[in-house]
């Protein structure tokens, strides 16, 4: 008989030890320490030091050669332009003589700046479109050739199976003359017997091979028992 069910008067009693106040490893203090930026992560000593609008103005002036041809290292008029016009101030030559200049004249010497370099952007679209074109005329006349060295293989490839059929078709015919008359070929017109014509027994065999093994067959209407008494005493 189990005492399961009975209560515990005199429960079990660990050793006596001296343990401290125990914690559950997420209950301790973490991220105790703010992270900081290190020698290389940008900090803001390094962005101090960084002049930003140089490294613009270098970097649009190298996308510009690159995007028309030109070296990096040589200096384009399309850069100096630009370079200006970010810095919104006039060019070197003109500095004296524009520190006076009204906002009417300012703005119509801007324009005529910004217009002569969309012009010459508008040229170097133009000529890359060019290209373009004249590549895409190239590839198409390439294409067209190798279609129709394809075809001529093609073509080549029927006409000799064509010929190799023809001289088949050939050659049968004239085996079909030389052979076809028995008057000019003596046949042998006797049959042929077959192994077992004198034989008693035939097909003695017949039948065997769809025999099966026992089968058990979960369903007593369906059971090679129920079948074969069903055979012997209904049927």
């Amino acid at each position: 008989m189990t005492t399961a069910h009975r209560p515990t008067f005199d429960p079990a009693q660990g050793k006596e030890a001296l343990r401290g106040p125990a914690y559950h490893q997420r209950l301790l203090p973490a991220h105790t320490h703010l992270k900081t930026r290190q020698l290389g992560q940008g900090g803001e000593g390094e962005a101090q030091q960084r002049d930003l609008r140089a490294e613009l103005l270098q970097a649009e002036a190298a996308h510009f050669a690159k995007k028309r041809g030109i070296p990096v290292n040589e200096p384009t008029v399309e850069s100096a332009a630009h370079k200006h016009q970010i810095e919104g101030g006039p060019s070197g030559s003109d500095s004296v003589g524009t520190e006076d200049e009204d906002p009417e004249a300012k703005r119509r010497r801007i324009l005529e700046e910004t217009r002569d370099i969309d012009a010459d952007s508008d040229g170097s679209e133009d000529d890359s479109s060019e290209e373009e074109s004249d590549d895409e005329e190239d590839e198409a006349a390439e294409l067209m050739r190798e279609l129709e060295k394809i075809k001529k293989e093609r073509q080549e490839q029927k006409e000799k199976e064509e010929r190799e059929r023809a001289a088949e078709e050939e050659e049968k015919r004239e085996y079909d003359i030389a052979k076809g008359n028995p008057l000019l070929n003596a046949q042998d017109f006797n049959l042929k017997r077959r192994w077992d014509d004198d034989v008693v027994f035939k097909n003695q065999a017949r039948g065997t091979e769809d025999k099966r093994g026992k089968e058990f067959v979960n369903d007593l209407l369906r059971s090679d028992f129920h079948k074969r008494f069903m055979g012997k005493y209904v049927r």
